[in-house]
């Protein structure tokens, strides 16, 4: 009959991976246990080596299980995508900058020697040809990208260091395959040469991409805003986002590249908050895919039968990965505590490596028992990587404090300071010379021990994270000041504080008056620009210097300044100030 719905596959497919979204996150939240564990173990469950392998005698068993693994496979990749995608949104290009030394010197040589070292294990120990150890160390020293950033973010130390040695593994995908498949026994002399021609033209494809998407996206987006229609905007982001991978997959570059591309490109426009919250669902599914294809390739047939061996290898590989981590760590001077736990978060293997072994073994470099071998391993560390995130948290805590927020009245409302830097500092010392309670937040546990050691009342964690600020109290906070200087950062906090907690006084520092302007338009209540209040300040000091009497300077300059805040907030559309919380007037 036309129009209607027949079980198939596919739609069976889709049920179990819904139901699983269904029942995982609200039952791992509840426990407050990462939902990566809970896929994993899904994928297990559903997968052909777990109730898929008694589909043959209970056929009833085919509507919770997955009938066609590999048919997975495009959408896990596409998680991965939405991945780089997101985690090009929270950069820009100016911290990218930033970040260059600790993403070309720390990366490449984590990857190198831990690869090299890997090899040369594996050469002189285990008895593999020189090739196929290069292929399988190479593999093993690369770390998930699609486990470890949602776990550490982007903003704290540990953070950052991860994502430095990880966009470098990204980029290094490309170049270990096609090295791998010129060093194959049947290989061409033109291996080398293909690789030669994809970077050239990736190089001509990803400046097409900045060039292009700095002048077209600003556009594209402003026509999807101004329909108010969220399905276009939608469908704009995915198009900017699946475009940009498959310009770059095109000329033989990971399509991961492209779309990391692409989120920068939109992280400089004023739409990339709207663009991050309409596709979180969407990388929130596609990472779950993706979770529950790892756990559907660990057998747990092979695993009992080679349990010593496989237990051998995933401890080898751990302890190794770690140790090299967090030396390297050290040695560039990161925190003992940094070092620690960025060298235990890193240590597991990676989807990347599951990459390295199919691309290995089809060129015959690694034999298909040894590369099923080291895919269980892979996939036991993936696993296991949210315990081990934990554990790297209890041993930088043993290896050297955090300090902890001294005893005070934490009923009491405070003032929650984001930042502890200058600005934070100076904002803080005049609240304690009006006897107004405060507590200063930061990601930087460097700047934690140096505030909380010159008696400031300082505490670490993430502002980003919603848990973070409901520890200290905002529900009943009088106000909240952002001080970071990170102008993408503080838009994002402004909007979320705002749709959250609507009478929030919300003070925002501004790097300038085009910032203030989107500040204000996010919802702060004060925005102040940097370069305007050093302006005044300027004027007040020639002023007084040459002889006008000091009173009506003064008067002046704050008429100046209300004059400058008044255009700000009717350029960045605010037409209200937000009632504040009676907590601050009652004192």
């Amino acid at each position: 009959m036309a129009g209607e719905l027949a079980p198939s596959p596919i739609l069976s497919d889709a049920l179990v991976i819904l139901g699983a979204a269904g029942i995982v996150i609200p039952v791992f939240a509840r426990f407050r246990i990462t939902p990566i564990i809970g896929f994993i173990l899904i994928g297990v469950a559903v997968g052909p080596y777990g109730l898929g392998a008694l589909v043959d005698r209970q056929p009833w068993l085919g509507y919770i299980t997955i009938s066609d693994p590999e048919g997975l496979g495009p959408f896990a990749d596409f998680g991965i995508i939405l991945l780089l995608f997101a985690i090009g949104l929270e950069l820009s290009f100016n911290r990218l900058w930033q970040l260059r030394k600790f993403v070309f010197g720390l990366g490449s040589l984590e990857l190198l020697i831990i690869g090299c070292s890997g090899a040369a294990f594996l050469y002189y120990v285990s008895g593999m040809d020189l090739t196929g150890a290069l292929a399988l160390g190479f593999a093993l020293a690369f770390s998930s990208t699609a486990i470890v950033l949602p776990i550490s973010g982007t903003r704290s130390p540990v953070g950052r260091a991860a994502l430095s040695m990880l966009l470098f593994e990204d980029i290094m995908i490309v170049p270990i395959v096609f090295i791998l498949g010129a060093l194959a026994p049947h290989a061409q002399a033109e291996g080398l040469t293909g690789l030669t021609d994809t970077l050239w033209q990736g190089g001509l494809v990803v400046l097409a991409l900045l060039i292009v998407g700095r002048f077209a996206l600003p556009r594209l987006f402003s026509q999807a805003a101004r329909t108010k229609s969220p399905e276009l905007f939608l469908a704009a982001s995915l198009l900017v986002v699946i475009g940009a991978s498959l310009a770059t997959s095109a000329v033989g570059l990971s399509p991961i590249v492209g779309a990391l591309i692409a989120g920068l490109l939109i992280a400089e426009t004023e739409y990339h908050g709207e663009v991050e919250s309409i596709m979180e669902p969407f990388k929130g599914l596609a990472l779950g895919v993706f979770l529950i294809t790892i756990g559907m390739s660990i057998d747990l047939m092979m695993i009992a039968a080679n349990v010593g061996p496989i237990m051998m290898a995933v401890v080898g590989v751990l302890v190794f990965k770690a140790i090299v981590t967090g030396t390297l760590l050290r040695l560039m001077g990161a925190r003992r505590s940094t070092a620690a736990e960025t060298g235990v978060l890193m240590a597991s293997p990676s989807e990347t490596t599951l990459i390295v072994l199919a691309a290995a073994t089809t060129a015959l470099i690694v034999d298909a028992e040894t590369a099923q071998f080291w895919q269980i391993v892979t996939a036991i560390g993936l696993t296991i990587t949210p315990v081990l995130a934990r554990l790297g948290r209890i041993i930088a805590r043993r290896v050297e404090p955090i300090p902890e927020l001294p005893e005070d009245d934490e009923e009491e409302p405070r003032t929650i300071i984001v930042g502890v830097g200058r600005v934070g500092r100076l904002i803080a010392d005049m609240l304690i010379k009006h006897d107004q309670a405060y507590v200063a937040l930061d990601s930087d546990s460097d700047l934690i021990d140096k505030a909380v050691r010159d008696g400031y009342r300082a505490t670490f964690g993430d502002a980003a994270r919603g848990s973070a600020l409901s520890r200290l109290g905002i529900e009943t906070a009088p106000a909240v000041v952002l001080t970071m200087d990170e102008p993408v950062l503080a838009q994002r906090l402004v909007t979320k504080l705002r749709k959250e907690y609507p009478e929030l006084l919300i003070v925002a520092r501004a790097r300038d008056t085009d910032h203030a302007a989107e500040l204000y338009r996010a919802g702060a209540s004060h925005a102040v620009p940097e370069n305007l209040e050093s302006s005044l300040q300027l004027s007040e000091a020639v002023l007084v210097d040459i002889g006008v009497a000091m009173g009506p300077v003064i008067a002046s300059i704050h008429e100046k300044r209300d004059e400058f805040r008044e255009l700000l907030e009717l350029e960045g559309g605010k037409y209200h100030k937000p009632q504040m919380r009676s907590s601050l007037t009652d004192r």
